[in-house]
């Protein structure tokens, strides 16, 4: 099979994906591991993943992750159709959290998340009740996230290997039902002029802090 005009016979890192797999089957045999998807090996593989994963089958991804995920989970209320919420769920995705979870409403814009919820999995609850319910469930404390009167700095926090932290929306920050839920309250600490970071970046920064206490690097 010869490849189409334009392909680029390679496996070289690509933020662009890769094309189809070099040669073909003729001139090079297609891998035997059932993981690999014949359609990507055809036709390239354009996904929003790493290297290591082209070609894969989306099933066959999601369980290599589900093998080495981090006991932490994340929780975003979205009362206002927050529009961070998908940039959460990708950061979740890079920094291997168990889940994330959804409090209020159901849909939220998915743009930010670069497909990376395909691989992700997320969770909905209704109301902080429920969510405080399911972190039982999981045997997880609630780490709230905002800079409000009492919080701790995250940078000198203890982090529990097992937790879930909870980020409020873009601007009125954590429902006040969301900081009784929590066990703890942290804030990052910060040295400019503005009151608060993005929520997306706060939630950046926080998957960063656990990795650096607790991942194996």
């Amino acid at each position: 099979m010869a490849l189409p005009d334009g392909a680029e016979p390679s496996l070289e890192r690509s933020t662009q994906g890769v094309g189809p797999w070099p040669g073909g089957p003729e001139a090079w045999p297609w891998p035997a591991d059932d993981r690999y998807d014949p359609e990507l090996l055809e036709h390239g593989d354009s996904r929003n993943v790493v290297d290591r994963f082209r070609y894969w089958r989306m099933e066959a991804i999601i369980a290599e992750l589900d093998g080495a995920r981090h006991p932490f989970h994340v929780a975003i209320e979205n009362w206002q159709h927050d529009m961070n919420i998908g940039s959460i769920v990708r950061s979740a995705n890079a920094f291997g959290a168990e889940a994330v979870h959804i409090v209020g409403r159901k849909r939220w814009n998915r743009r930010g998340a670069m497909v990376t919820d395909r691989y992700q999995h997320v969770e909905h609850h209704a109301d902080v009740a429920a969510l405080v319910a399911r972190a039982g469930e999981l045997d997880v404390p609630i780490i709230a996230i905002d800079n409000v009167p009492g919080s701790e700095p995250i940078e000198r926090f203890a982090l529990p290997r097992r937790c879930l932290f909870l980020f409020g929306q873009e601007g009125p920050g954590l429902s006040p039902e969301a900081i009784d839920a929590a066990g703890a309250v942290l804030e990052i600490t910060q040295f400019g002029s503005t009151r608060s970071i993005n929520a997306s970046a706060a939630a950046a920064v926080t998957m960063h802090s656990w990795v650096l206490q607790h991942a194996d690097i």
